[in-house]
């Protein structure tokens, strides 16, 4: 098909609620390592991985090397069998588990699924149905995955039922008009009200990205969930690390976001860069809470024998490579050139994230720090024709996500913001 041909057909065929950054949908023909090409043979730097997804580089070829063998070997069972590569993933996972104590997992094939068994799985160990989520948090596509989102423009449907949403800890915009740390985070402490206010008072569980993804990269400060954590735990439930965006070294420095917090959850889920492109979700929880999901359930291609191999292969890579470590150093190299460029463009209002996870929020103004929404949808145009792919997000759509592989280099940050410097610079001119 050409390009033109791809185009009608996406319109004519495909439901229209499957967005796109860009005035015309850019067509993607082949990808490798830190770099996407299009339909017209055009080489773009990609620094948003397939929405935090390409995690070790487009068809890394130890990761391939892998699924190639699997494949040929046995490609599918489903649930109903045991198989070796699901086993050898849960070991692997069991290893390298945030949470305290033995762990179990759960395989299933997205995030919004992974957040569906750690939901169910809340209830059934506390008994309670109850859940508090958090306002800018964004959990899955499916009626509860949105009905745990706190953002509207995500939202189709009634709102479901048990769901409870708390303030999030934004300091750029504190809810509270407070300043951290003279603050003392209420932001963490009024999670108590929420909880005394407007649930019954025993919950199963609070869901929280430890950095929130959509939302635009949100980043809380450093005690805010060992305070959320007890809260929760004092009125009987449990804390789900919703670790979709933020795990597999990609924070920097340690395998999972919600380690950096000093908080060790009763539930974590995953998906996106653990199958660097493939389609895996994880529902990793401690035994206990494992075992009280009783009855009977599969997943027809959840732990599917070629994914899991692939995701094992993933670690393996990330963990030989010391990716973690990398992305600790390149991720702070990438951030002092964000910081340069906020010196250097009034657009830029905060750089925040940790590791190769950064965003730039866009302001129209700083001081009283109005979103600058369509300068943003300048900068995407603007990005694509200097050959960078970077992605959108927040409440606001005023929030540039920058999330590349996690095995790029220095010099890869340097042509990355030598590009987006140029790019900044176009979409302040109207």
């Amino acid at each position: 098909m050409t390009k033109s041909e791809i185009l009608l057909a996406q319109k004519e065929f495909l439901f229209p609620a499957v967005f796109h950054y860009f005035s015309e949908p850019l067509v993607v023909e082949r990808a490798r390592d830190q770099y996407v090409w299009d339909a017209d043979g055009n080489q773009y730097l990609d620094f948003f991985g397939g929405i935090v997804t390409v995690s070790v580089g487009h068809c890394n070829e130890s990761v391939n090397k892998a699924v190639h063998a699997q494949i040929d070997k046995l490609e599918h069972v489903s649930t109903v069998f045991a198989n070796q590569p699901q086993v050898a993933l849960a070991q692997k996972l069991a290893q390298i588990s945030p949470i305290g104590g033995p762990t179990k997992s759960f395989f299933s094939n997205s995030g919004t699924e992974a957040n569906e068994v750690a939901i169910l799985a809340a209830r059934c160990y506390t008994g309670s149905t109850e859940i508090v989520a958090l306002r800018h948090g964004y959990h899955g596509r499916s009626a509860l995955g949105m009905g745990l989102t706190g953002q509207g423009a995500w939202k189709l449907g009634p709102p479901q039922p048990g769901i409870t949403h708390a303030v999030n800890a934004y300091c750029y915009r504190c809810p509270f008009g407070l300043e951290y740390p003279s603050c003392d985070v209420r932001c963490a402490t009024d999670v108590e009200q929420v909880i005394r206010t407007t649930t019954s008072g025993r919950i199963a569980g609070l869901i929280a990205e430890p950095i929130q993804g959509v939302g635009g990269f949100i980043t809380p400060p450093k005690e805010y969930f060992g305070i959320v954590a007890e809260i929760v735990r004092k009125y009987g439930g449990i804390l789900i690390a919703d670790e979709v965006q933020t795990a597999w070294g990609r924070t920097g420095g340690k395998w999972f976001g919600i380690e950096h917090w000093g908080v060790e959850p009763e539930i974590v889920t995953s998906a996106k860069g653990l199958g660097n492109g493939l389609p895996i979700g994880l529902t990793m929880a401690r035994a206990d809470v494992a075992d009280s999901l009783k009855g009977l359930t599969i997943s027809t291609f959840g732990g599917n024998p070629v994914v899991t191999t692939a995701a094992k292969a993933v670690l393996d890579y990330v963990e030989e490579q010391n990716l973690p470590r990398n992305v600790e150093e390149v991720g702070g190299y990438l951030r002092q050139g964000l910081l340069g460029l906020q010196e250097k463009h009034q657009l830029v209002g905060d750089v925040r994230g940790m590791g190769l996870l950064l965003a730039l929020e866009l302001v129209e103004d700083r001081v009283t720090k109005a979103p600058a929404t369509a300068a943003t949808a300048r900068l995407l145009e603007a990005a694509r024709k200097n050959r960078i792919l970077i992605g959108k997000g927040g409440l606001y759509g005023n929030v540039i996500r920058i999330s590349p592989p996690m095995n790029i280099g220095k010099p890869d940050v340097d042509e990355f913001i030598l590009r987006l410097d140029a790019s900044l610079t176009q979409a302040a001119t109207v």
